[in-house]
């Protein structure tokens, strides 16, 4: 199991820019960790210890709203990057990060990670157009919280989680979430999320079977963003 998990890691983006003579530094000093369906691989307000990259799973980025609901802010899989966000001058993870099915992650404490990209000017900058990109995803999805109708929201969700997840054999978009996660990753309620989903079921561009969605008419969903 150890060996199949370091050979997954490679496709990440630490691997993937790190210049060959460096990997077996990172190899050496990073930590292969398993967190449980449900179990956070770090909470808000923790102090940063280090950094994560997703080697098997998925896991949903979150951050409390208000007192008893949270925001999904994005969503993320193998090769993703984790706690990153915490990297600021207060060194405390400002979000949480909770497994949405048993996940497997290479770990790098902050020393190693602050002295790979000292070394590593290619993972420099492709962190920093990954940064830029997520930081544009997430000014454009509070935009849209603001001025889009929930509809709209809810349609332009799954086309991004299909974009970003690809479907299974079935057609399915290949990752499950409850109505409850859908509803904090669009920014809505449990009641509204579900009869969104039905209408949107109803008119044959979706079709749903327990957490599973699956796209029928991708054109004529765009069409409501």
């Amino acid at each position: 199991m150890k060996q199949k998990q370091a050979d997954q890691a490679g496709e990440n983006i630490l691997y993937r820019y790190c210049i060959p003579e460096w990997r077996t530094v990172v190899d050496t000093g990073r930590e292969l960790r398993s967190v449980k369906k449900g179990q956070p691989v770090f909470s808000e307000k923790d102090i940063v210890q280090g950094v994560f990259f997703i080697d098997t799973g998925k896991v949903k980025i979150h951050q409390r709203w208000g007192d008893e609901k949270e925001l999904i802010i994005r969503f993320a899989k193998n090769g993703d990057m984790l706690g990153y966000r915490g990297l600021g001058k207060e060194k405390v993870y400002p979000v949480s990060a909770t497994a949405l099915e048993d996940t497997t992650l290479v770990y790098l404490d902050i020393r190693l990670f602050e002295a790979t990209l000292q070394v590593n000017p290619r993972l420099t900058y492709a962190l920093m157009d990954f940064y830029a990109n997520e930081l544009e995803a997430t000014e454009r999805r509070v935009r849209n919280m603001a001025h889009m109708e929930v509809k709209g929201r809810v349609a332009e969700a799954i086309t991004m989680l299909k974009r970003d997840f690809g479907v299974n054999e079935q057609g399915f978009i290949d990752i499950k979430l409850t109505r409850q996660d859908m509803a904090s990753y669009v920014g809505t309620t449990y009641e509204t999320i579900s009869r969104m989903i039905s209408e949107l079921e109803a008119e044959k561009l979706i079709r749903t079977s327990g957490k599973n969605i699956a796209v029928l008419n991708e054109k004529q969903l765009e069409q409501l963003l």
